[in-house]
């Protein structure tokens, strides 16, 4: 029987979000699981779901200076989401 699953060195070293995503998840270095963890705690926090298509992240002022458009697709959020870090 093989042991815990080990995550990718990849994606637990830690990542600078810039000052737009800052403004959201914080802007302390953090790896990319827990930058995304925030996010969706942010989305749920302040009703950002679509309620008819929970898919659909529909973005607040701050979250849009992030995503940049007015309608997300939360697999394309991640995709955009890449583009902040550093």
């Amino acid at each position: 029987m093989a042991g815990k699953r080990k995550p990718s060195a990849a994606f637990m070293k830690p990542v600078q979000p810039d000052a737009a995503l800052a403004a959201v998840v914080g802007s302390k270095p953090a790896p990319r699981t827990e930058i995304t963890k925030k996010l969706w705690a942010y989305i749920k926090k302040h009703k950002l779901q679509d309620p008819k298509a929970r898919r659909n992240i529909i973005p607040d002022a701050a979250l849009k200076a992030v995503l940049g458009k007015a309608k997300v697709d939360m697999f394309e959020m991640t995709k955009i989401v890449n583009k902040h870090l550093k």
